[in-house]
């Protein structure tokens, strides 16, 4: 009872805190503003409700979530002198960031399908993808990561926390949270491992598949309009893909002989901080659409 008390009791000391929290405080303004405009957008414009743009908008909440999750913490620590953060903090933060990152990469894959079947079978869209099946996809996705999230959360804090409470980075990561425990956690890890490579290499796999039969389609169409033209409304999902799953396999899938704490607050950084950010402005940057609903906005908040 008394290893019980101690463990429900402890805080961790977070040692790698931010030093330019005025920049961190911006980018995470800049990030809110921009993901709600956009939220803000694809509801009050008729031409945007298509599959394509409700997904878009559910990213756009994951990426607003993902950076409140985080950044919050990261400068109310910075600008204090308490830089620790309670057990059951901890565990909320490990658990949001879980549960957001998870929902992210299903996501990103349920969009590959919809490109698939925009692509693929045109005529067909949007009786496949019909409004009450977009519907339980994306929830599906929400209630799927946060399941694992809770399982992921509980093998890390049922374990007891009796050594040291240095937490060499800026926020509650499993591995790191792990390095800490003083009892056995394979199965911990074990099960981190499994969750990975469902959440990572399983979604990639299938956003794989999507664009090779995309590419196989794209291939098999005779017509004067080039083929790269028919890839147009695939290059900034394709960009997204690249930027999250790239920070995101570096982060779990290296060695843990090679860990660098400086290198995993760079790709923390990155991933909670720089990519929610990122996102809307690259799907927003190539899209028509999007960029005629802002113009007809502004014009009428003009007038």
């Amino acid at each position: 009872m008394g290893q019980l008390n101690q463990t429900t009791s402890h805080r961790f000391i977070l040692l790698g805190l931010s030093s330019s929290p005025h920049l961190q405080t911006f980018i995470y303004i800049i990030t809110l503003t921009i993901n709600f405009l956009l939220i803000a957008l694809v509801r009050i414009n008729d031409k945007l409700q298509t599959p394509m743009y409700f997904f878009l908008s559910n990213l756009s909440v994951i990426d607003a979530c993902l950076s409140s999750s985080v950044i919050p913490k990261i400068l109310a620590n910075t600008l204090s002198e308490d830089k620790s953060i309670s057990f059951l903090g901890c565990a909320i933060q490990l658990y949001s960031h879980i549960a957001f990152g998870g929902t992210e990469c299903l996501l990103l894959a349920l969009m590959s399908y919809d490109r698939y079947t925009a692509i693929c079978k045109p005529l067909q869209y949007t009786i496949i993808l019909n409004k009450q099946l977009c519907l339980h996809l994306a929830i599906g996705c929400w209630v799927a990561s946060f399941v694992n999230s809770v399982i992921l959360t509980a093998f890390t804090f049922r374990l007891s926390y009796c050594g040291s409470n240095h937490l060499n980075h800026f926020f509650c990561e499993m591995p790191l949270v792990l390095r800490l425990a003083c009892q056995n956690v394979r199965l911990s890890e074990l099960v981190e491992y499994i969750s990975v490579g469902l959440f990572l290499a399983g979604t990639l796999t299938l956003i794989l598949m999507s664009y090779l039969r995309i590419t196989l389609t794209v291939l098999k169409i005779r017509t004067n309009i080039r083929p790269y033209k028919a890839f147009s409304t695939c290059v900034s999902h394709l960009t997204v893909v690249s930027l999250s799953y790239g920070i995101a396999l570096f982060m779990h899938m290296h060695p843990r002989s090679s860990y660098s704490p400086k290198q995993d607050q760079i790709l923390g950084l990155l991933y909670t901080v720089l990519t929610p950010m990122l996102n809307p402005i690259i799907y927003s940057i190539r899209n028509e659409d999007i960029k005629n609903s802002v113009k007809k906005a502004l014009h009428v908040h003009l007038l």
